[in-house]
C-alpha cells in the first residue's frame, strides 16, 4: 500500500481529540460535497441533506490515488449512504468506509458535528 494512502485512518467520534472548525454550513453544496484540507490531508466533507446528515470521508482515491471522491456522486446502496468516485465508478459507504464494489480497502472516515451553522470534522490527532 501507498504511504499517501496510509496517512489517512478512520476516526470513531470516542476517539476524538481535535474538532477542527472546516467552514460555515452554506459554504457546502447540498447533496454535495467540497474539500477541506486539515495539515497534510484533504477530507471530502457532504452535505447530504436529502438525509439531513453530514459525512466526512479522504478525499483520496485509493484506486488512482488522486484526490477526487469530495467531486463524487452522492447516492445510496441498500440504505447505506454512499460516495462515486467520479473516474471509475468505485462506491464506498459514507458511514464506515467500506468498498461497495468489494474490490478495494476501505476509505478512511471521519465524523463530522454542526454547531452555530459551522462544519467540524473530528480527528484524533
Amino acid at each position: 500500500m501507498d504511504t499517501l494512502l496510509l496517512k489517512y485512518k478512520t476516526v470513531k467520534e470516542a476517539d476524538v481529540k481535535v474538532w477542527f472548525k472546516a467552514a460555515p454550513v452554506n459554504a457546502f453544496p447540498k447533496d454535495g460535497g467540497a474539500c477541506v484540507k486539515y495539515k497534510d490531508l484533504q477530507i471530502a466533507v457532504f452535505n447530504f441533506s436529502r438525509l439531513g446528515k453530514w459525512y466526512a470521508c479522504q478525499n483520496l482515491s485509493p484506486e488512482k490515488q488522486e484526490n477526487v471522491l469530495s467531486r463524487g456522486m452522492l447516492g445510496d446502496h441498500k440504505g447505506i449512504p454512499k460516495i462515486a468516485c467520479p473516474l471509475h465508478k468505485k462506491t464506498f459507504s459514507l458511514e464506515t468506509g467500506e468498498n461497495l464494489n468489494a474490490d478495494l480497502e476501505p476509505i478512511a472516515v471521519y465524523p463530522i458535528k454542526i454547531e452555530a451553522e459551522n462544519v467540524y470534522i473530528g480527528f484524533s490527532e
